[in-house]
């Protein structure tokens, strides 16, 4: 029979689990993702308590040895369920999916510490950090001319050419169009997929639409360049 978790030990592993979560949920966090800080921590830390559950019930009840993954396993599933809530779609577009993602990998941060393996826990804690803000501008700058736009628009036949000449104007040639009509509101989403020429600033893009009359609610849906921040997805 193994003996039980010391109790300063399970004491560690929950915090150390807060922490870990805690600091990827802060990158989501400044990054104005809907998942953040606290939801993070409390799946970091509710993953690696239920792998000390399952590690020490066996002696606390004295019971014979069982397979101990069991009851962790359970924790990949539900969190597949609270991953799903954080991934949006609207008409063609979906979001969420690289929040969906860090919510299931720190589950498997808090699982790790929550079974003792502090090193493999931090180490991918680095690599879920440098994924999600250096692996960024690597994918930003592999297709630097390319972007995707979204807006809303007012349900008028000649709207889509102005807003195409409004781009035409600052050099930026339309790839792409989707538009999805919104019943009993005369408007329109438009996603226009962009060749942006390398002279032309990302800000200068959304900055041209909003000056077409009728035309609001302008986000990049494809990851813009790091100074265009405000405008992100």
């Amino acid at each position: 029979m193994n003996a039980a978790t010391p109790l300063w030990e399970i004491a560690v592993r929950l915090l150390l689990a807060v922490i870990l979560g805690g600091a990827i949920g802060y990158q989501r966090e400044i990054s104005e993702k809907p998942a953040g800080l606290r939801t993070h921590a409390l799946v970091s830390l509710g993953s690696a308590l239920i792998m000390i559950i399952s590690i020490d019930i066996q002696p606390f009840l004295g019971l014979a040895r069982t397979d101990v993954t069991r009851i962790a396993a359970s924790v990949v599933t539900g969190i597949g369920f609270l991953g799903g809530g954080a991934i949006i779609r609207q008409g063609s577009i979906v979001r969420g999916l690289t929040t969906a993602a860090s919510i299931w990998v720190v589950s498997g941060v808090g699982l790790a510490v929550g079974g003792g393996l502090y090193f493999a826990s931090l180490i991918a804690t680095l690599l879920i950090l440098l994924t999600l803000t250096t692996l960024k501008y690597v994918e930003i700058r592999a297709v630097p001319a390319h972007r995707t736009i979204q807006m809303m628009a007012i349900d008028n036949p000649q709207q889509l050419g102005k807003i195409i000449s409004a781009l035409g104007e600052i050099g930026v040639t339309v790839r792409t169009i989707d538009i999805e009509p919104l019943e009993g509101e005369g408007t329109n989403v438009i996603q226009l997929g962009l060749q942006i020429p390398p002279d032309v600033d990302d800000i200068r893009v959304p900055a041209q639409l909003a000056s077409v009359k009728g035309v609001g609610e302008i986000h990049w849906i494809s990851r813009p360049m790091v100074r265009e921040r405000s405008n992100g997805s």
